[in-house]
């Protein structure tokens, strides 16, 4: 599941207040258990020193174009022959310039120039130097030669004004190195997914609504998930206590009848519909529009909402997509009969069950205690673990109805996957 284990990660630091970040940067990139390098120009080592980023890496930077590399080769070119990714953060507007020009006379430019791996730029500067023409101009170059670009961000700045020019955090930009890996390498890559998460909302009046305790965090697991492994994902999300991932296309759809239609208009483009939100099965027959108050007709009268996954297997059979429909069933008795039942009722591929009045894999909770069901008759139930693990599990499970051979990865991280 963790797309950057064992990646060989370059990291090139240029001069910048921002540089204290790219320690953060490199802290989280070797607890996700990559393999990462630093490169470092004469001015970032003004601002944090080598010796810092050694010791967080465990590998002495790269900090000078002939600086040999373990002992024995040129370090910037063995570096951009090894590299699984480059990132630059922060990227000054002058080293921008150089990229763009294809000059070479530093680890960072020398590698850039000699890598072929994906080049990930993080930009920091002051604002009018952003926004000048010329750095403008040097950004449209190394876009269209393929560099992702993440950032800048709006904040204070160095000299003290605020405007466009801060960093993005270092959480960001590692999970831009997780969609990146993910695109060139996840086992998954093609793939499109939909992915239904969270609780629908239905209003009785404009202060009350009816609702669930759905977090979402199983949805929003398995788009993180489903993301690194490389799919391209439609995540529909309703009320969640969770934000939804960054890299996956975000609609939101409050009520039932908002997440049928979303689901409805993405199916031509879906190969696998997982359908993970708590969707209220009744609704007020009438949304008042001013606030009901106390003393008055307070009887609320109910209907049935649209029931979605009935919709999409009508619209299946007419355009023959998605090539599988995989439901949830959040039960508290008879789990297998009820969610078997389901699978039949509703036509999925597959059903995936827990018990909600457990308190370690109910609503709300980081971690599930499932049971996954398929159409050929297999229960898989599976231990305690975290959803993470889970949507890895239930990921795997539906590349094996593709047809598809196995994700491969090592079933010692936790997850279950005979």
């Amino acid at each position: 599941m963790n797309i950057l284990a064992e990646k060989r990660i370059v990291l090139g630091v240029t001069g910048g207040i921002a540089v204290y970040k790219a320690v953060e940067i490199v802290s989280r990139l070797v607890k996700a258990e990559a393999d990462v390098r630093v490169l470092m120009t004469e001015a970032a080592q003004k601002f944090v020193s080598p010796l810092t980023f050694g010791a967080m890496s465990g590998h002495q930077p790269i900090t000078d174009l002939w600086q040999l590399y373990e002992g024995e080769r040129i370090g910037h070119v063995t570096l951009a022959h090894e590299a699984d990714l480059f990132i630059i953060a922060p990227l000054t507007a002058h080293t921008m310039a150089r990229l763009a020009q294809g000059m070479a006379n530093d680890p960072i430019t020398a590698t850039a120039l000699s890598t072929r791996a994906p080049l990930l730029l993080a930009p920091a500067m002051e604002s009018n130097m952003w926004m000048h023409p010329a750095t403008q101009a040097n950004l449209k170059t190394l876009i269209e030669r393929g560099a992702k670009i993440v950032g800048p961000e709006s904040g204070r700045l160095a000299s003290g004004a605020s405007g466009v020019g801060r960093m993005v955090e270092p959480a960001i930009i590692v999970e831009h190195a997780r969609i990146i890996l993910g695109k060139t390498r996840g086992p998954l890559s093609g793939l499109r997914l939909t992915i239904t998460a969270g609780g629908t909302r239905e209003w009785v009046d404009p202060v009350r609504f009816m609702g669930n305790r759905a977090s979402g965090k199983m949805g929003v697991a398995l788009a993180r998930v489903a993301r690194d492994l490389g799919a391209e994902v439609n995540l529909v999300y309703g009320a969640m206590t969770v934000d939804p991932p960054i890299g996956v296309n975000q609609i939101h759809a409050e009520r039932a009848e908002d997440m049928l239609r979303e689901v409805l208009r993405l199916l031509p483009e879906t190969d696998v519909l997982i359908s993970a939100a708590a969707i209220a099965d009744f609704r007020p027959a009438i949304t008042h529009r001013q606030k009901l108050k106390k003393g008055g007709n307070e009887e609320i009268r109910l209907e049935r909402t649209p029931d979605v996954l009935k919709a999409v297997s009508e619209k299946r059979k007419e355009i023959n997509m998605p090539k599988l429909v995989v439901g949830f069933a959040a039960e508290t008795t008879e789990l297998i009969a009820n969610a078997q039942a389901k699978m039949r009722k509703k036509e999925l591929d597959m059903i995936v069950v827990n018990d909600v009045t457990a308190p370690d894999a109910g609503f709300g909770v980081d971690t599930n205690r499932v049971t996954i069901i398929t159409r050929d008759g297999a229960v898989a139930p599976l231990p305690l673990m975290s959803k993470e693990d889970v949507a890895y599990n239930i990921l795997h499970r539906i590349r094996g109805l593709l047809g598809t051979p196995s994700i491969g990865w090592d079933p010692g991280m936790g997850s279950v996957l005979s």
